[in-house]
């Protein structure tokens, strides 16, 4: 899995509204647990399943730490939700593990090391539609010259709920991911060094467009404080992307199910 929470890949597991914190009038906490099912990493055909959980405290001021996102400030009206935040960034191994993205076909390619990140994210709604941007900057990471350089990554939604009522409520969203060169060198990649010590050739990467797809989350109340919720999302690795030697196979489809209390 590419998120460092085990939250499937692709950043960010909101559908609809990039920004879900709101200065409210209390403290609000909440906790989810569940399972995910994911590529082992953007681009393969593996598989792996692994525990989701995670947390999030919001203050009255609009403070919020958030173990998907990190430590940051938000704000939600009444069709303009915002947040900035700080974190960490992802991560991959070049070897098989239970928790986080890497596999072992990977050998040689070395670690991509979590390092900080900062983030906006910006929702609007328009109608029936939500247009969300979520721009993330992650710090350059000295130890590791083929995969620590800072890179950028930018991601767009449109987003429309489908169904509220007795069942629940069912969410859409499609969504374009983009990077610039360093973005993509990082996680698609291949430097000389790399094709030296892997099985891949080496492979300049440009800046562009990533990935394009669609989620679909539907979130059923079990009672005032407790919710269940599944999501599915499904991208498709662009070209710039897509070519890199790494890549097994371009259709990348994740899952999960994940209980949340809040309080």
């Amino acid at each position: 899995m590419r998120s460092k929470n085990l939250c499937l890949s692709l950043t960010s597991l909101c559908l609809l509204a990039a920004a879900d914190t709101a200065i409210a009038e209390d403290w609000q906490y909440s906790v989810k647990a569940g399972v995910g099912n994911a590529p082992r990493y953007s681009g393969s055909d593996e598989r792996m399943t692994a525990p989701v959980v995670g947390g999030k405290v919001i203050s009255p001021w609009g403070i919020f730490l958030d173990t998907d996102t990190g430590l940051g400030w938000g704000y939600e009206g009444n069709a303009l939700s915002f947040s900035t935040y700080v974190g960490a960034s992802d991560s991959r191994k070049d070897k098989n593990q239970s928790m986080g993205a890497g596999s072992k076909r990977l050998k040689g390619m070395g670690e991509i090391k979590t390092r900080p990140q900062v983030g906006i994210s910006a929702a609007y709604t328009l109608g029936g539609v939500i247009v969300g941007a979520t721009l993330e900057h992650a710090l350059e990471e000295d130890e590791h010259k083929d995969t620590g350089k800072a890179y950028t990554h930018l991601e767009l939604s449109l987003g429309t709920h489908l169904y509220e009522g007795r069942y629940g409520s069912v969410d859409a969203a499609l969504s374009s991911h983009f990077g610039d060169r360093d973005y993509l060198q990082t996680w698609y990649g291949v430097t000389a060094g790399q094709a030296t010590r892997s099985r891949f050739k080496a492979y300049n990467a440009a800046g562009g467009n990533v990935s394009n797809g669609m989620s679909l989350a539907w979130s059923v109340p079990i009672n005032e404080n407790t919710r269940f919720s599944t999501l599915l999302d499904v991208q498709y690795l662009a070209d710039k992307a897509g070519k890199s030697p790494i890549v097994e196979q371009r259709l990348q489809a994740s899952v999960m199910g994940a209980l949340e209390y809040s309080f």
